[in-house]
């Protein structure tokens, strides 16, 4: 074996040892430091693609799921108000219903009018207030609300229920004697149906809304474990890994000094 001071292979192999232990021991704790196998394209590429993709999709579920909760409040804010004015008709019809009666004195009509026009008043502001994030779907300028449902551009539509007075017909009815009073209950019973008709229609476009969420909240959790099955690092593992590589730094750093130590025993041969 030839000695010499210039070149030392011992230590440039431990050198090589100690610098590979170091990069396995940045890697472990960057794994421990983030949670994660792979951190970018030059741990895994095709893992990291195929993360990100997911990740976009997760991304994308995320924007569905705010547009379907916008969605369900509209729907639920009309859904609230129609109940509401349907009670208010189902009152206003027991005012008709007392004042088709004959007999009654004019200071008596004028009281059941003063009820029924003053509740008709509050069936008009029930449907201008039924309004959430600018959209009425009650009042009688409303419009079909489009809420999107998946990442691909898929809609459910919940269809314009009219219910304002006017549309009702029930806007110049009134109770000031028994003929009129009559007229104004066959107007208001019709009104009653077509409020109850418009909650149906309503209420079944609120469970589609439902679904989809529910739907798309599940969709959105498989697609995050999905990642993290190829991202995420085994803690138990690292930790383990850890423990090991420090204990190879240390050997390592022991091996290049006595390597570099080696030279020195040539001074022995010129003594």
């Amino acid at each position: 074996m030839v000695m010499s001071v210039n070149t030392n292979p011992g230590a440039m192999i431990a050198l090589q040892s100690l610098s590979k232990t170091n990069r396995f021991l940045e890697n472990t704790q960057l794994r421990i430091t983030t949670g994660l196998r792979v951190n970018g394209p030059k741990d895994d590429a095709a893992t990291f693609a195929i993360a990100q993709n997911m990740r976009g999709d997760i991304a994308g579920m995320a924007a569905v799921q705010t547009n379907l909760s916008l969605g369900q409040s509209v729907v639920s804010v009309a859904i609230d108000a129609g109940k509401a004015i349907e009670d208010l008709l189902i009152e206003m019809k027991a005012k008709s219903v007392q004042a088709s009666q004959s007999g009654l004195d004019t200071d008596s009509y004028t009281a059941l009018n003063q009820e029924f026009t003053s509740l008709r008043a509050q069936v008009e502001a029930i449907v201008a207030s039924a309004e959430f994030n600018g959209t009425n779907l009650i009042g009688s300028g409303s419009s079909n609300l489009d809420i999107l449902s998946t990442v691909d551009g898929s809609t459910i539509t919940v269809t314009k229920q009219s219910i304002d007075a006017t549309t009702l017909t029930i806007h110049t009815a009134t109770l000031t004697d028994a003929t009129v009073a009559g007229t104004a209950l066959t107007a208001i019973s019709q009104a009653i149906v077509t409020v109850s008709n418009a909650l149906a229609s309503l209420g079944s476009a609120a469970k589609r809304v439902d679904i989809q969420s529910e739907f798309t909240a599940k969709l959105t959790d498989i697609l995050k474990q999905g990642v993290g099955n190829l991202v995420d690092a085994d803690l138990a593992e690292e930790s383990a890994n850890l423990q090991a590589a420090q204990i190879k730094q240390q050997l390592g750093v022991q091996a290049l000094a006595i390597a570099n130590a080696g030279p020195q025993s040539i001074l022995a041969l010129f003594q």
